[in-house]
């Protein structure tokens, strides 16, 4: 076995749960932390992780109630602030007052937003590179001023259609039925393969599949419509790089338009790809996270 595929498992507790993180890489790399969203866990990485460890002391951990991480079973617990606060004791443990760099998709992004929009993180989190994953209360601020211009109106109904599944996953029973069955791992991987193109060789799931997509629900109850509807004015100095998928069906790449209202220090990448890029094209996200490290890396020193 290789220094890169030697892996360390740990256990941070933090408020009611216990949260599994896995390490490895080189340890005297800087040190690169992985979230994912829903419905997924840390082996959405898998991919990804080969392409990075020869550089990086990398860090994944399986968020609140999701693969081998516990939680307390309410929707409470899954309020973005609970989620960014899990990140930061991540982030402690694996760290101390280390800055770390951070790499995150989906709902994974949404939580590390909460966190990098928090008073000083910049001293904490040395860059953020995002997939798919706006901040919500960014979200929300955008949607009130597409209101002002008909090219801004047509851009927030178009998100708003694609954004209506998140009705569906809201309404109670009917939805966790429907997941129990698309919960199957061939059901899934039949769905991403049409769906989203990816290769059958890119797919990686955790055999808690169908409790990871029906628990991870409680997430959109906790947080979209008291997040998008009640924004808050929040704000990052950590250096921000977007991976924009523009063939996503879920968040339309306008939503991202204006985001340097909030983010001192943004840039971006437009790809053709779907939602799951880390899936879809491991060795883009890989390449993208690397230079944008190294440009940041350079600057700081």
């Amino acid at each position: 076995m290789t220094l890169e595929q030697q892996r360390n498992v740990r256990t941070v507790h933090v408020d009611g749960a216990d949260l599994q993180v896995f390490e490895q890489g080189n340890p005297d790399g800087q040190i690169l932390i992985l979230v994912h969203g829903w419905p997924d866990t840390h082996h959405l990485w898998d991919g990804v992780m080969p392409l990075l460890t020869k550089k990086f002391h990398v860090v994944s951990y399986d968020t609140r109630g999701h693969g081998e991480s516990s939680s307390l079973g309410t929707v409470e617990e899954m309020k973005l602030e609970q989620l960014g606060a899990d990140f930061m004791a991540v982030v402690d443990a694996v760290a101390g007052s280390t800055p770390v760099h951070v790499l995150a998709h989906d709902w994974g992004s949404v939580q590390v937003w909460e966190a990098v929009c928090e008073p000083g993180a910049e001293v904490r989190i040395a860059s953020f590179t995002s997939i798919s994953g706006p901040s919500l209360d960014h979200m929300g601020k955008w949607m009130r001023g597409a209101l002002r211009t008909p090219k801004g109106l047509w851009q927030l109904l178009t998100q708003l259609v694609s954004g209506a599944y998140t009705l569906f996953f809201m309404a109670g029973a009917l939805p966790r039925v429907v997941f129990r069955v698309f919960g199957r791992r061939w059901v899934w991987s039949t769905a991403l393969r049409v769906v989203e193109r990816v290769d059958k060789r890119n797919l990686h799931f955790a055999p808690t599949l169908r409790s990871d997509m029906v628990g991870g629900l409680r997430i959109y109850r906790a947080n979209v419509l008291r997040k998008v509807f009640e924004p808050e004015e929040r704000f990052t100095h950590v250096p921000v790089h977007l991976l924009v998928t523009r063939k996503d069906p879920a968040i339309r790449p306008a939503s991202f338009d204006g985001i340097e209202r909030w983010a001192s220090r943004v840039s971006r990448t437009d790809v053709r790809s779907g939602h799951w890029l880390p899936l879809k094209n491991p060795a883009l996200v890989a390449a993208e996270t690397t230079t944008f490290i190294e440009r940041i890396s350079r600057e700081r020193s």
